[in-house]
């Protein structure tokens, strides 16, 4: 440790926490909930890139997406309500009073209010129980603080593809801004990156009237996702007209065209907008992580408990790396401040087991544990048990019959080990399951429950009657007959 390092006999602070997304806040709202005298600080916008460029935006852009295709869609339901016409301007505006409104959950009133000191300014450590603060003004403060959460977030991956910058690109932080002042969605959009973000915006800006094209290197969508799940939500992308081009590599950019390279050779697409979503990288640079020594290969390395080499200072969200979910972020954080506050007597490993995902298309996309890929991974022996949607009143009277109920229990037994679901509801579906594995319930116990007829949950209770029909007790069963036939005489 060099010489000019040399750790405070008193602090300023309990816990100092480094940015104002999902992770910081929750860390903030922990420490001041157990009396820890806590700073909070953020350079930008309060509510980080979940709040306002991420998953309430992108949420509010897919219900208006979503109307649309059901007022185009009401023939089948014998509603015809002729040709609609999508305000986009007033899309926009809408997505914006939707931030608007959620904004005082995440603001430096509420937090204040909360026990929680807010500092708007860069946070950069001087030393690794010191950092500075510099205001918009100019000025700076310093703050030593017995432990520290770095909650810096991600930041989108912008590949080396030659002539991208000349491209005019946006990223999911940026489109927001650029499409706000649009008469009408992009005639023609290409979005690169077939995982969450990408097939969400596909969907939705496809039904409010662009011609999408979705270019994805891989063979297929959601690589995270089961095989089959990605293969139900292609054949609903493309039924919404988006050109999926899987197995396709972005090879150049030529002006507002994009080279991709696929199996047939290359193909030219132009566009008016071009998308990159190819995934996102963990937000580290100019907060003093290199000189402290906690930055290697660009990533910030954490051990079980999310504490970095520096064993007082922790890592939460996005930045930490493991995931990139805002329920996950604020899973994370829940460990990052217990073990920073509770040092030296508890500290909690951090838990990822029955951590959810969801892809909020339409089908939903939802999973929890381990999927077909990961337990052959694993060398983890399994059954799978599937009931399709086609079977499933609900599914049938909503005239929604694409998609399934994955079940993967272990071999001889009904034990829990992952479960993935394709529905318009998947996401609320999941939730059932998520329960059920934490709390190490079996299979047996979710077909005990009382779903209420006709809901989409019920799905659920009828994937795991799917099991116990596959593994119906024949020899008791041919008992049963004998003596039910001896008893009628």
């Amino acid at each position: 440790m060099p010489d000019n390092w040399k750790k405070p006999r008193r602090f300023d602070r309990n816990l100092v926490v480094i940015g104002g997304g999902a992770a910081g806040l929750v860390s903030a709202y922990i420490a001041a909930m157990v009396r820890a005298k806590v700073t909070l600080v953020e350079a930008h916008q309060m509510g980080g890139d979940c709040l306002n460029t991420g998953c309430v935006p992108s949420k509010a852009l897919l219900k208006s997406a979503k109307v649309a295709h059901a007022v185009r869609d009401g023939v089948r339901f014998g509603v015809d309500a002729g040709e609609i016409a999508v305000d986009f301007p007033q899309v926009m505006r809408r997505l914006r009073d939707v931030i608007a409104t959620i904004e005082p959950h995440d603001s430096i009133e509420r937090y204040t209010a909360l026990g929680v000191e807010c500092a708007q300014g860069y946070a950069r450590f001087v030393d690794p129980w010191t950092v500075e603060i510099e205001r918009a003004d100019g000025t700076s403060t310093r703050l030593t603080s017995k432990a520290f959460i770095i909650a810096t977030g991600a930041e989108p991956v912008i590949p080396a593809i030659p002539g991208i910058e000349a491209s005019g690109f946006l990223t999911s932080e940026t489109l927001w801004d650029a499409m706000a002042s649009r008469a009408k969605a992009p005639e023609k959009l290409v979005i690169l990156g077939g995982g969450p973000i990408g097939c969400e915006l596909a969907q939705a800006i496809q039904r409010l009237g662009s011609q999408v094209t979705l270019v994805e290197m891989a063979d297929r969508l959601l690589l995270k996702e089961e095989a089959d799940a990605a293969s139900v939500l292609t054949a609903a992308l493309t039924a919404d007209g988006v050109r999926v081009l899987t197995g396709h590599k972005a090879v150049r950019f030529e002006g507002t065209a994009l080279i991709a390279e696929g199996s047939d050779g290359e193909v030219r697409i132009d566009f008016d907008d071009i998308i990159i979503a190819v995934g996102r990288r963990a937000r580290i640079s100019g907060f003093g992580l290199e000189e402290l020594g906690l930055v290697d290969n660009g990533k910030v390395a954490v051990d079980a408990y999310l504490r970095t080499r520096l064993p007082h200072i922790f890592v939460a969200g996005d930045v930490a790396g493991n995931q990139q979910l805002t329920h996950g972020a604020a899973h994370e954080a829940w460990y990052a401040s217990v073990n920073a506050l509770a040092r030296p007597f508890r500290r909690y490993r951090a838990d990822y087991r029955f951590l959810p995902r969801v892809t909020y298309t339409d089908p939903e996309v939802a999973s929890v544990g381990l999927s077909e890929d990961s337990a052959r991974a694993q060398s983890v022996s399994f059954e799978v048990t599937r009931y399709n949607l086609d079977d499933f009143d609900r599914a049938i009277a909503d005239g929604e019959t694409e998609g399934f109920v994955k079940i993967l229990t272990q071999s001889g037994n009904d034990k829990l080990l992952g479960v993935t679901i394709v529905a318009p509801h998947a996401g609320e579906m999941i939730a059932e399951w998520v329960l059920a594995m934490r709390q190490g319930l079996r299979l047996r116990h979710v077909m005990q429950a009382i779903h209420s007829y006709p809901t989409w949950s019920e799905a659920n209770k009828m994937a795991a009657g799917r099991y116990g029909l596959a593994r119906q007790p024949e020899r008791l069963q041919r008992l049963a007959k004998r003596w039910f036939d001896w008893v009628r005489g």
